[in-house]
């Protein structure tokens, strides 16, 4: 089957090489409006690295959290100086049942989010993005992402969010999600926790409804570990047999958090990892590594962790044997622009080792990573590789191909994908090759996102 794909690969990047003339007439004639809404109408593949709790748009997670039959949620808008206050996070937000069981003080502190002011909604909004000057890697890890805790936990909640989530990503030319979600934390609207298969059941039936079937999205999820907290070894475990008993849906393990916590050093992990391949076959690894901004041998460790994807691998440029046993070998680095440009680990996308990787010889696919933390979107990914690093059009389909290639979808799956895929990049290239291109983008309405209003010059 492997070979097969690569045959087909062959065949399609050679008929995009006949566009690629084309392609670089496109760019140096069409405004940075023009070229994003092309981009949009772009045919792109799969989102590979991807964190579900943190990419919803603010918006969408409002409405959903309003509109909810079981549970009401709550956000803190002021402080009163009360006894007994465990956390001081502005705009955490609660569901109904930790709210009752605040101190009257307390509860002063917390309002309804269905009833929020516009300034509030605004500012609660705002309170989820990186927007602001100054705002950074310590404003997203320590402070958004607990901001979102309880929210992630609650099944309507998500079933809800999904839904939206694809709808979008439809829109956007997208055919694959492979998105880090799973029940293992879900609770009731009393806190109560929820039975695993009874939270998977949750996904399942979401996927089922034919509005959501309509829209053409394959998904697959994975598992997420926390790699420096006390327990991360029990929670591999718990995930393996998780995903053994749910292998419909979740196809794979990732590992997260901070590497610059020395506590979640990969080779901590080796010992568990071995222990579950022992135990389990066919469970798939994509782990974050060298998502640092110095030099080190992260990447290379956790590729012996059994890690098939790395998530980022910005030090992976400074390994030079690494990177050699990466070219053109079995392994994929998921890179994201965006992200490591707004949690500052390449302030200057230039330097990004993302082009050096594709034109090494090392696969590379691009993420959004966390859509809704960034206010961004895939084409704002394509758009800054197309614009920063001049690609050519071999070079696009490329990326977009390998985010379907090293997915962890099953091989029957996959091949479907990919020939859908082959077949939209001509469709693509056709309605692009005639010299009247420029009609064709006058009837395309790019949702643009905030991120690109405010990084990348465009007007919605």
């Amino acid at each position: 089957m492997r070979a097969l794909l690569i045959l087909c690969a062959s065949a399609t990047l050679a008929r995009a090489a006949d566009f690629n003339a084309q392609f670089e007439k496109i760019k140096k004639s069409a405004t940075p409006a023009q070229l994003y809404a092309i981009l949009y109408d772009l045919p792109k593949g799969g989102d590979l690295h991807h964190h579900f709790s943190l990419s919803h748009r603010p918006a969408d997670l409002l409405k959903a959290a309003t509109s909810l039959k079981n549970n009401r949620y709550f956000t803190r808008v002021r402080f009163a100086n009360c006894d007994g206050a465990t956390d001081t996070l502005m705009f955490r937000t609660i569901q109904q049942s930790t709210y009752n069981a605040l101190s009257d003080c307390l509860k002063q502190e917390f309002q309804a989010l269905d009833a929020l002011t516009q300034k509030q909604r605004d500012d609660w909004s705002s309170a989820l993005i990186l927007d602001k000057p100054g705002e950074g890697r310590n404003e997203f890890f320590e402070v958004i992402v607990f901001r979102l805790t309880e929210p992630a936990r609650d099944p309507e909640l998500t079933a809800a969010l999904l839904q939206r989530m694809l709808e979008r990503y439809s829109r956007e030319g997208l055919s694959y999600l492979e998105t880090q979600a799973h029940p293992l934390n879900f609770q009731d609207a009393a806190g109560k926790p929820i039975p695993q298969q009874t939270g998977a059941d949750v996904f399942r039936q979401t996927l089922a409804k034919p509005e959501v079937k309509r829209l053409g999205m394959e998904v697959r999820f994975l598992t997420t570990g926390i790699r420096y907290t006390p327990t991360a070894e029990q929670s591999i475990e718990r995930m393996y047999d998780f995903i053994d008993h749910n292998r419909d849906l979740w196809v794979g393990i990732n590992l997260a958090g901070r590497e610059d916590n020395g506590k979640g050093y990969a080779l901590r992990f080796l010992d568990t990892f071995r222990k579950m391949r022992r135990q389990y076959a066919g469970i798939h690894l994509t782990i974050h590594g060298g998502e640092l901004d110095n030099p080190g041998p992260e990447v290379r460790q956790t590729l012996l962790l059994g890690a098939e994807r790395i998530g980022h691998g910005l030090n992976l440029i400074t390994d030079p044997d690494t990177m050699l046993l990466m070219r053109n070998g079995p392994y994929m680095v998921e890179n994201a622009l965006v992200s490591n440009r707004l949690l500052e680990y390449t302030t200057d996308l230039l330097k990004h080792p993302f082009i050096e990787y594709l034109r090494f010889g090392i696969p590379v696919c691009l993420n959004t990573d966390d859509a809704g933390v960034w206010d961004s979107n895939m084409t704002d990914e394509y758009f800054t590789a197309v614009t920063t690093f001049h690609l050519t059009w071999e070079e696009v389909v490329q990326v977009g191909r390998n985010s379907l290639m090293y997915s962890f979808l099953d091989p029957v799956t996959k091949a479907r994908l990919i020939a859908n895929y082959d077949r939209r990049v001509h469709d693509f290239e056709q309605r692009y090759e005639k010299s009247n291109w420029a009609e064709r983008v006058e009837h395309i309405r790019p949702e643009v996102s905030g991120y690109a209003q405010r990084s990348l010059g465009m007007h919605p």
